[in-house]
């Protein structure tokens, strides 16, 4: 996975809400050491009931609710007290009920009992939980919360918003927490995990072929993914395979629906987007590269294959038949049937012009365009180039920034880090963006900038159009398939 940051804005909106019938939830978390193997790899866990990821807490904004944990570990390799945070909740007036061990409580010690009473006092959203109890959440002790709320201002946005729909991205270690603590705090880098996670089922390299989590559809309903990031340490990049994704909540706040192909969620984050179940009946890949601070020194994790399956009612019960690509910013490029120049000429203008897969960012003309190229951290070097242009290098691979005297070319490798170039939008016309490795273009590694159609269309900078370029498309679209 590569992407480069771009520059949307959600605007946050305020949802009022109506009295709703007030209720008291309750929940009962026994907190228990166990064996499982999210990845295939078995090793010793905390865990909430029994499971990784823990149980699914849903509650409406009107509830106050009330938590019991029973503290019972006893694996001497993990921490045996504990203490869980509400991420999210405000805990207006509880904070003895925040979590954090020493800072609103002390520990729940190992053969005790607390009891967390949390009035939400109108909140609404996506959040989640964790222990707070040093690293110890690392080992498994975390989970979501989902506070529907019934005067949801875009409930006529979808269809569905249940358990089924949320939707974890959650990183994971083969060895306790506390002793990766102590080889860290020695004075090493952050430790690397072993798989990444989509509902608590992943694969590492040389691992077991672990089954893929499902994601179950029904053709033209619409449905709120809840999509939280859980981990210890890892962001990931996430999209679907042929969908777009219309995000209205950021970290519990309803914001004004935008429309992406994929998004970007570090630690702790979390997204509703609204997935339209409009495809062709099939399976199709939901995706969640890893993003990682700096490159991975561990032989058991591929940050690439973190996958589950978008699966529409009335598919087979596979995987999705097609592979694993490269993509920009969650968008796998696909050509288009109709080349973008003739698009443009044709009069296409705006980005909602152009499909998602199609990949195509709008820019204005003369306009100061400034790229951040953020590597895979699977070792490749990515030759970018960019057709139609030269541009600065301001920063390659997280060296030092130079806007004084930065060179000039028209390729630039991009390994692990970050690369920075621009340029200047004063050439109209449809720019392809693209990895040189040649496998990677083909896989979807692309990106087109439509520069100042309107420009192109009319005025001093039109394009030339020959007839002779005209008469390409019927003559090729004639064809028969074996000469294409």
């Amino acid at each position: 996975m590569v992407s480069f940051t771009s520059s949307f804005k959600l605007l946050a909106q305020f949802a009022v809400f109506s009295a709703v019938l007030a209720a008291d939830v309750n929940y009962v978390f026994n907190i228990a050491n166990g064996n499982i193997a999210p990845d295939g790899f078995t090793r010793p866990a905390v865990l909430v009931n029994g499971v990784f990821p823990g149980t699914l807490i849903e509650a409406t904004p009107a509830d106050t609710l009330h938590i019991t944990v029973n503290n019972q570990l006893t694996n001497p390799l993990m921490r045996r007290s504990t203490s869980i945070h509400w991420h999210g909740l405000f805990q207006g007036r509880t904070a003895s009920e925040d979590g954090p061990a020493m800072v609103t409580q002390c520990p729940i010690a190992p053969g005790h009992s607390y009891t967390y009473d949390i009035p939400l006092r109108g909140q609404a959203g996506t959040h989640w939980y964790h222990s707070h109890l040093s690293s110890q959440y690392v080992d498994g002790l975390r989970g979501v919360i989902v506070v529907r709320d019934p005067n949801d201002p875009h409930l006529s946005l979808y269809d569905e918003d249940n358990a089924n729909t949320v939707i974890t991205l959650g990183d994971w270690y083969h060895n306790p927490a506390p002793g990766i603590q102590e080889i860290y705090m020695a004075g090493n880098h952050e430790p690397i995990p072993d798989s990444g996670t989509i509902n608590g089922r992943g694969r590492y390299i040389g691992g077991q072929t672990v089954q893929r989590t499902r994601v179950n559809v029904v053709q033209g309903k619409k449905y709120r993914l809840r999509v939280v990031n859980i981990s210890a340490y890892s962001g990931f990049t996430f999209s679907i395979e042929g969908h777009s994704l219309t995000i209205i909540e950021v970290d519990g706040v309803s914001h004004v629906p935008k429309v992406v192909g994929g998004f970007d969620i570090y630690v702790g984050q979390r997204y509703s987007v609204i997935v339209d179940a409009n495809q062709a009946i099939k399976n199709y890949w939901i995706r969640a590269p890893m993003e990682l601070q700096h490159d991975s020194d561990n032989d058991n994790l591929d940050t690439d294959n973190v996958y589950a399956v978008l699966h529409y009612e009335g598919a087979p019960d596979a995987e999705p038949t097609t592979p694993a690509k490269w993509k920009f910013n969650g968008i796998q490029y696909q050509s288009p049937s109709v080349p973008t120049l003739l698009q443009i000429i044709s009069g296409a203008t705006n980005p909602a012009d152009f499909t998602t897969s199609e990949h195509t960012l709008v820019l204005n003309h003369n306009e100061i365009v400034e790229i951040h190229l953020h590597g895979s951290a699977n070792g490749h070097v990515h030759p970018f180039h960019l057709h139609g242009h030269a541009f600065d290098v301001v920063q390659g691979n997280s060296g030092p920034i130079n806007y004084v005297n930065p060179p000039r070319r028209d390729v630039v490798g991009i390994k692990g880090g970050t690369g920075i170039i621009r340029f200047k939008a004063d050439n109209p016309g449809p720019w392809f963006l693209h990895c040189h490795i040649d496998w990677h273009l083909e896989a979807g590694l692309a990106v087109v900038f439509a520069e100042a159609p309107a420009e192109q269309r009319s005025g001093p900078n039109a394009q030339i159009i020959k007839q002779e370029w005209l008469d390409l498309c019927p003559i090729y679209n004639a064809l028969p398939a074996d000469q294409k």
